[in-house]
């Protein structure tokens, strides 16, 4: 296995019965880099990260994780951590008392310093000794980090690991991760939440119907490939409305809307050809002031692949 990757699966297939949940899966997850997991519901992601986790093995295909091969043994290469569905907690413990008896049941032994440690880095230092059955559902889910981070993992599996934080916690677990991946860990990070994705990963992989139907860097989806829809904001909504009209390959929509008391101009338009509109607004004295997709790159070139995925399954 290439020392730089976290993981390799080549071919890996899973079944339930008449259900085919995976069908020929290939991944690669690079140490030191965050790699999205994204696909409609029923996709076959949590059954992927349940392999990845030990919780499960695979019918077909191989398997290599921190350079180790899976077999058909339910359990991880040491070195692994993570959680799917939500973190296994036990609500009657408190969250210092949590990480105590997962660390038990790992056979680390973890000492109360790293627990302590691990507590703050995910921001419940002061409910450590509060008893879980009162958390919220973002608490569990930084407890859950911290349970994963006790054990200094070089592969971690999450699944939505921003359920129920609010904007403060949500950039404090990003802070987590980065820094995670700057010390050499691989993570892999499966969510519905397109701006945590694209705000964090370096690569994604798309999966529909239990089959990758993308993987590779986000920069491979860049908006360049494929028109989408800007909200405009000027300073002159008329004279831009007429430049847009004027510009090669913009196509004004008509869903004007307004932000901050003034109104928003909607256009269609490859990058190039929203450059050419930008440039000619400055040209023509009228301050371009925010320029925003309605539909995030990611998740257009999401829409696009699973639905096309979809048709071409239907025929």
């Amino acid at each position: 296995m290439d020392a730089l990757l976290a993981v390799r699966a080549r071919g890996i297939t899973k079944c339930f019965g008449d259900v085919v949940a995976l069908e020929g899966v290939d991944l690669d997850v690079t140490r030191g880099q965050i790699h999205g997991l994204v696909g409609p519901n029923g996709a076959g992601k949590t059954t992927l990260l349940g392999l990845l986790l030990g919780l499960a093995a695979a019918d077909g295909g191989r398997l290599e994780i921190l350079g180790t091969p899976v077999g058909r043994a339910l359990t991880a290469p040491d070195g692994v951590a993570g959680f799917v569905d939500g973190p296994g907690l036990y609500p009657s413990l408190t969250a210092r008392q949590n990480l105590a008896a997962l660390a038990a049941l790992r056979g680390t032994g973890a000492r109360a310093t790293g627990i302590d440690d691990a507590l703050d880095q995910v921001g419940l230092t002061d409910v450590a000794d509060d008893r879980v059955r009162g958390f919220s559902l973002g608490m569990r889910q930084r407890l859950g980090l911290a349970a994963a981070l006790l054990t200094q993992p070089r592969l971690l599996v999450l699944d939505e690991p921003a359920n129920g934080l609010d904007p403060a916690g949500k950039r404090h677990i990003h802070g987590v991760l980065t820094r995670l991946v700057a010390d050499g860990a691989g993570v892999v990070l499966s969510s519905h939440r397109m701006d945590d994705i694209e705000a964090l990963c370096s690569e994604v992989t798309i999966i529909a119907t239990g089959r990758v139907v993308f993987s590779g860097p986000l920069d491979k989806l860049a908006a360049e490939k494929r028109e989408l829809d800007y909200r405009l904001l000027t300073s002159d909504p008329a004279a831009a409305r007429r430049l847009a009209a004027g510009t090669q390959g913009i196509r004004v929509v008509d869903d004007t809307t307004t932000r901050y008391g003034a109104e928003v101009l909607v256009v269609r338009a490859l990058v190039p050809a929203l450059d050419a509109l930008v440039a000619g607004l400055v040209r023509a004295g009228v301050a371009p002031r925010e320029i925003t997709p309605v539909v995030s790159p990611l998740e257009a070139a999401f829409l696009a692949l699973t639905e096309q995925h979809a048709r071409e399954a239907a025929r």
